[in-house]
Parts: structure tokens; C-alpha cells; sequence
């Protein structure tokens, strides 16, 4: 797969059925827009959603923002049609978000179909169920194709029969970033649902961040902006990871106080990657 160098900190949510506002999330500056064809499309409009959103993507390269297609599972009639829809259009999204990723197999097919399609669309998988948790190191390593893991936690919270709320979801969390750290993909956060609360948000945010997520989906573009504050390195965050890999060049040293070894040069060197170098 070629190397991927856009910035891929917001991921916003949008109705296969509202094409007026595909446009928009480049507007309010989200790095990926996902046009949805699962959760935000009733059952009765899922084919006209489906139509729609393959012709704007065909007739709307991606530029500044790229786009991803959230179909339906591969486990529902709804979903068949979308893969179907897609591999004989002229449609090749940046992302292929899969829904209710449960096993390799399910990332291993999308990869075959889109290979011999001829698309060079990366998958995300959204994990949202136990049985997809309890594969999670299968499918954060099943193909090259695949880009990150998304933590469905609303799904999630309901399999597990906890509430959709931090801490009851914070093992979840850490397995899901452990696993992407294990594949070297991205970790991506839930969304934050509650969308008249953008301070709720941006806490949200810079608490996944602490365990290690590198991107965070939105719902409402007024979630946007406090995402990408959050997972904007500060210049003086900037500053001091370059004095950071400077002082590691020459050996052990000290910055701020800190003793500098390769540990610490790491994490200055995915600073200096959150930042696009």
C-alpha cells in the first residue's frame, strides 16, 4: 500500500443521505469525511444513499480532505449490496470503514475483492463488539491494506452491558491501541456523543490521546475544531521533541530536567510525526 503523509486526526461522520453536507467537512477543516451508509441511513433508503454517495465520491477526488465509506456489515443483505455497488463503480474511496469488524476474515476479503477491483482504498475497521475485541490482534495484523481500528464505543458499551462512558470502556481503549501499536496502524477514538458540549469533546480528546490514540471521529462538525486542537502537537511541544532527538543524537542527555533515552526519543519522534514532520 503507498504510504499515507495527510493528517488523519478528525474523522467526521456524515449521512449518506445529506450530499449538501459532504462538502462542508472540508469547511470546518476534519482531515477524513466518512460518508455513512450504516447507522445514519434507514433501511428504505440505504439504495438511493448508496448511489449517491458512490457518484460523489466518483466525481469529487479527494483534495484537501480525503473520503471514506462506511458500509453496511459484511453479515447484513444491506452491506453485500454496498460491496457489490462499490467494486463495479467507478468509486474508489481513500477509506473502506467496515463496521462490526469481528475477524481477520472479514479485513482478508475486503482486501481481495478491493485488489482485484483494482482500488487502492485502505480499510478501517470499526471494533464494536466483544467478539471483534477478542480478535483484536488478528485484525490489527490481517493485511497491509489496513489503515486503523475505530473503537465503536456505543455498540461496544452495549454488548458489554456497560454504559457508554469512559471509564467503564477504558480496557477497551487500551487493548485497542495496544493492538494498533502491535501492527503499526492508527488507533482512532469513538466519537463524543454529546454534541452541544464541544469542551466535553476536546476533554474527551486529550484523554484518548493520554492512551495513546493518534485520531478521534466526530458526529457534528462543531466537534472538529476541538479535535484537531487536541491532536495538534503546541510548537512548543514541537520545539522540545527537536531538542529531544538533538540531545539523543549525541548519547544520554537532559532536557528540561529529563534524562533522554531512546524511550523518551520515541515518543518525540511521533510528536514530530503528529505535527507532519
Amino acid at each position: 500500500m503507498p504510504s499515507h503523509t495527510k493528517a488523519t486526526r478528525s474523522w467526521l461522520f456524515t449521512p449518506g443521505t445529506r450530499p449538501e453536507r459532504f462538502e462542508k467537512a472540508e469547511a470546518v477543516g476534519a482531515d477524513v469525511l466518512i460518508i455513512d451508509l450504516e447507522d445514519a441511513v434507514a433501511p428504505g433508503d440505504k439504495p438511493d444513499a448508496r448511489r449517491t454517495a458512490l457518484d460523489w465520491i466518483a466525481a469529487n477526488k479527494a483534495g484537501a480532505i480525503d473520503h471514506a465509506l462506511r458500509i453496511n456489515g459484511l453479515d447484513t443483505a444491506a452491506g453485500i449490496a454496498d460491496l457489490d455497488a462499490l467494486l463495479a463503480h467507478d468509486a474508489a474511496p481513500d477509506y473502506l470503514v467496515l463496521p462490526k469488524t469481528e475477524t481477520s476474515g472479514h479485513i482478508e476479503i475486503l482486501d481481495r475483492l478491493l485488489s482485484a477491483a483494482d482500488k487502492a482504498s485502505r480499510i478501517v475497521g470499526i471494533i464494536e463488539s466483544a467478539r471483534g475485541l477478542a480478535a483484536i490482534n488478528a485484525i490489527a495484523g490481517s493485511s497491509p491494506r489496513l489503515f486503523g481500528l475505530v473503537l465503536g464505543a456505543a455498540d461496544m458499551a452495549a454488548d458489554l452491558g456497560c454504559e457508554t462512558a469512559w471509564d467503564p470502556l477504558a480496557s477497551i481503549r487500551s487493548r485497542i491501541v495496544a493492538a494498533c501499536a502491535l501492527a503499526g496502524v492508527s488507533a482512532i477514538d469513538s466519537p463524543f456523543f454529546d454534541v452541544h458540549d464541544p469542551s466535553g469533546c476536546e476533554a474527551e480528546a486529550a484523554h484518548a490521546v493520554t492512551f495513546g490514540f493518534v485520531g478521534k471521529a466526530a458526529i457534528h462538525p462543531a466537534q472538529i475544531a476541538p479535535i484537531n486542537k487536541v491532536l495538534t502537537p503546541t510548537p512548543e511541544a514541537v520545539e522540545k521533541a527537536r531538542m529531544i532527538l538533538a540531545e539523543n543524537a549525541k548519547g544520554v542527555g537532559v532536557v528540561d530536567g529529563q534524562m533522554i533515552d531512546e524511550a523518551v526519543a520515541r515518543k518525540a519522534r511521533r510528536v514530530l510525526a503528529a505535527a507532519g514532520g
